[in-house]
């Protein structure tokens, strides 16, 4: 009767996941908040049922409920749902102090959103700091299995600099980034502001567990991934060289560059300092100092990505089917542009027509606009000056398209019938058949102002 009984047990543990041998532990008893500590805002969390539930309130910042215990490496899961029109998410791997001491939640979130204009759920967010790492733009397709208003089980793997997210049982994020490896683990309820039609409403947790013993040996196998993304310096993730990603700068050396006028890397207005290739300061010349670089290489159909970090007032870009041929008089070489600028304090941002000067944008040619994709409820999301920005560019043939921080700005098509009137009405009117060159170089952009790269890296597409 004995072994019966113990043989129910075990079965019963092991279908609800609780498998004595991978040692999970709760996290929340369902009882009380033992273990836990309120942090930053006033928002009221109660107990329910067994569950959590923090309740939205007007004026009053971000607030959290977080675990007294910090964690490394784990998985954690956990079922929440949440009333229509809120943002919530939950962090882990954060702190309570930023760097500069400033009291403040920061470190990785997962998204939990239900509004219908912005898919971000699942997505992966640095709470008071670099903000979105992982937006929801890489894998649209994945919200489709979130239920909104609805129980939803989450689970984080964050195991090394790896970090995944999944919602039922469906690959979300996949995010490979080695900036914070422990903190706690807090659920937000996110402020309101003056929103008085949001009061009230409530977020829930529970089933709330972690598992931390060999968390490793426990991630998800045999299950197809959403598209991984990097924030590593300079290096390729051994996924990334099996696809075929190559650096186009080593973050150490001019390997690979010249100067767009010379037959070799420029002797000035460059610099390469701790992993950071930097244009310097020169009075606002176009290409007046050190001079544009291009890669010693060629490409045809290709992503290319890269990080920028710009000063105030700063303007730059990064050229693609560039040839250096075209202009050998002053000014930069002739190619493709996405644009790099201080919107605010460059007044090349009020130039043109209907915001084509604009930072992401195809210069004097297309504006760059996340509202006409979807994937965001804002123009643009720029991390701001003195921060790392995410550039991305994806040719497909004739078909390209603009990213800014993992959202998609701007898309178009070479060759067709708008994109000559386009240029027939542009700066690039004098040049014959522009940017509908074959191939070309890929150019970074001396503009006399200070610009910083970094995570230069390619990936050659098929023909």
């Amino acid at each position: 009767m004995k072994r019966i009984a113990l043989l129910f047990v075990t079965l019963s543990v092991t279908v609800l996941g609780f498998s004595a041998e991978n040692n999970w532990q709760e996290l929340f008893n369902g009882k009380n908040f033992k273990g836990w500590k309120q942090l930053d805002g006033s928002a009221e969390y109660r107990i329910e049922n067994g569950a959590i539930i923090g309740t939205s309130k007007t004026g009053t910042p971000n607030s959290f409920m977080a675990t007294k215990k910090v964690y490394g490496d784990f998985i954690l899961e956990y079922e929440m749902k949440m009333d229509r029109g809120l943002n919530s998410g939950v962090q882990f791997r954060s702190t309570s102090h930023k760097p500069d001491g400033t009291a403040r939640v920061n470190g990785y979130q997962v998204e939990c959103d239900d509004h219908a204009d912005r898919p971000w759920v699942g997505g992966i967010y640095e709470e008071a700091a670099r903000g979105w790492l992982y937006p929801m733009s890489y894998n649209r397709d994945a919200n489709k299995v979130f239920k909104p208003g609805d129980w939803n089980q989450f689970r984080i793997e964050a195991i090394g600099n790896t970090i995944r997210t999944f919602i039922n049982g469906v690959s979300f994020a996949n995010l490979v980034d080695d900036g914070r490896p422990e903190g706690f683990i807090a659920l937000q309820v996110h402020g309101i502001g003056k929103k008085q039609e949001l009061e009230g409403k409530e977020i829930s947790w529970r089933n709330i567990r972690i598992l931390t013993e060999n968390p490793k040996g426990e991630m998800r196998k045999n299950i197809s991934l959403s598209p991984e993304v990097s924030f590593l310096d300079n290096q390729l993730t051994k996924n990334q060289v099996s696809q075929g990603w190559k650096l186009l700068w080593d973050g150490k050396t001019a390997n690979g560059w010249r100067g767009a006028k010379l037959d070799k890397f420029p002797e000035k207005g460059w610099n390469m300092k701790d992993g950071i290739l930097s244009v310097e300061k020169s009075g606002g010349g176009e290409s007046a100092h050190g001079g544009d670089i291009v890669t010693t290489k060629t490409y045809e159909s290709f992503i290319l990505e890269l990080d920028f970090r710009i000063t105030e007032g700063a303007n730059s870009g990064i050229k693609y089917f560039v040839d250096p041929e075209l202009n050998k008089g002053r000014g930069s070489a002739i190619g493709c542009e996405y644009q790099i600028l201080d919107d605010e304090k460059h007044p090349d941002a009020k130039e043109g027509v209907n915001g084509n000067r604009t930072i992401a944008s195809l210069y004097d040619l297309i504006r760059a606009d996340a509202l006409l994709y979807g994937e965001d409820n804002r123009e643009k999301r720029f991390n701001g000056v003195g921060s790392w920005n995410r550039a991305r560019i994806e040719v497909h043939g004739s078909k390209v398209s603009h990213h800014l921080n993992g959202v998609k700005v701007l898309e178009y098509k070479r060759g067709t019938q708008m994109w000559k009137a386009l240029v027939a009405y542009s700066k690039y009117a004098k040049w014959p058949a522009f940017g509908e060159a074959k191939k070309g170089h890929i150019l970074l952009q001396d503009h006399g102002d200070a610009v910083s790269f970094k995570n230069i890296k390619i990936l050659k597409l098929d023909k």
